[in-house]
């Protein structure tokens, strides 16, 4: 099964996402490193939240990840820190639909939802939100179940 948690900063999505990841054996794949203050005090409340049987993998290279660990059940940390990542924000949307389509176990991927915030100033930042929005829409095409969380709580998109 594919879930797909969107929300806002601070919405409550990874929370979400890791309930609904469950307890047993499962693969973290945080796609963001620490690069400031802000971004190294987020990382370490979501590990402290972890499960200690949770491992933890930390890449960019999220089509390889989601392949190698896709017979377990895997929680994506986010779409939108993947993004940031890439040269001019192009990920191959493609392959990372296929490799989670082709996944044996459950995945639960977080992504940040773009499309209801302020609209952005820059030409970075606006290609940054299209980039974004377009994959949100992909994996959303491909996935069971979407949930968008706002103030910790779910709403369940069709």
């Amino acid at each position: 099964m594919i879930t797909l948690v969107l929300g806002g900063a601070r919405s409550g999505k990874s929370a979400v996402a890791e309930e609904r990841a469950g307890s047993g054996d499962v693969v973290y794949v945080a796609t963001g490193v620490a690069t400031d203050a802000d971004m190294a005090a987020s990382i370490a409340l979501h590990q402290a939240r972890r499960p200690p049987t949770w491992r933890t993998v930390e890449t960019v290279d999220l089509v390889a990840a989601v392949r190698e660990h896709g017979d377990c059940t895997v929680l994506i940390d986010s779409l939108g820190t993947w993004v940031a990542s890439t040269q001019d924000f192009d990920v191959d949307g493609a392959r990372l639909c296929s490799a989670l389509a082709a996944a044996a176990g459950d995945i639960v991927i977080v992504s940040e939802e773009v499309g209801m915030g302020v609209h952005p100033e820059s030409a970075v930042g606006r290609q940054f939100r299209d980039a974004l929005g377009s994959l949100n829409r992909s994996v959303a095409d491909i996935a069971d179940e979407v949930v968008l969380v706002v103030a910790g709580r779910q709403l369940r998109l069709q």
